[in-house]
C-alpha cells in the first residue's frame, strides 16, 4: 500500500479515532465499528455463528460496563496496527488496507 498513516489521534471528545493519511485524507473511526470489524480469528468465527437469542439476565463484566474505547495502538511491521480496546480485547491486527476501507472521510483537515 502506497499510503500510510501520518498521524493517529482521538477526536476532541475522545469518542473516535482520527487517522491522517499520507495522501492528506483524514478518516474518522467509531470505536464500535472498529471492534465489530475485528479481524482476529476468534471474532471472525463469532461473526459466522448464528446470533444467539438475547439474554435479559446476562451478567456483564466490569469491562463491559465502561463505554467502549480504543486504549492503545501499536504498529505491526509496516503494514498494520494492533488495536487494544477497553473491553480487554487486543488481538486484532488491522491492515492499512482494512483501515482505509473502514471509517468515514472527515471534513476536518
Amino acid at each position: 500500500m502506497d499510503v500510510y498513516p501520518t498521524q493517529l489521534n482521538l477526536d476532541e471528545q475522545g469518542r473516535e479515532l482520527v487517522i491522517q493519511w499520507s495522501d492528506d485524507q483524514t478518516r474518522r473511526y467509531g470505536f464500535k465499528e472498529l471492534r465489530d470489524n475485528c479481524p482476529c480469528a476468534t471474532c471472525r468465527e463469532k461473526r459466522k455463528e448464528a446470533p444467539a437469542a438475547p439474554n435479559p439476565l446476562q451478567v456483564l463484566t466490569p469491562e463491559q460496563l465502561v463505554p467502549l474505547a480504543v486504549v492503545g495502538m501499536r504498529p505491526v511491521g509496516n503494514y498494520a496496527y494492533a488495536i487494544a480496546f477497553s473491553d480487554g480485547h487486543d488481538t486484532g491486527i488491522y491492515t492499512l488496507e482494512r483501515l482505509r476501507e473502514l471509517g468515514r472521510l472527515s471534513n476536518d483537515a
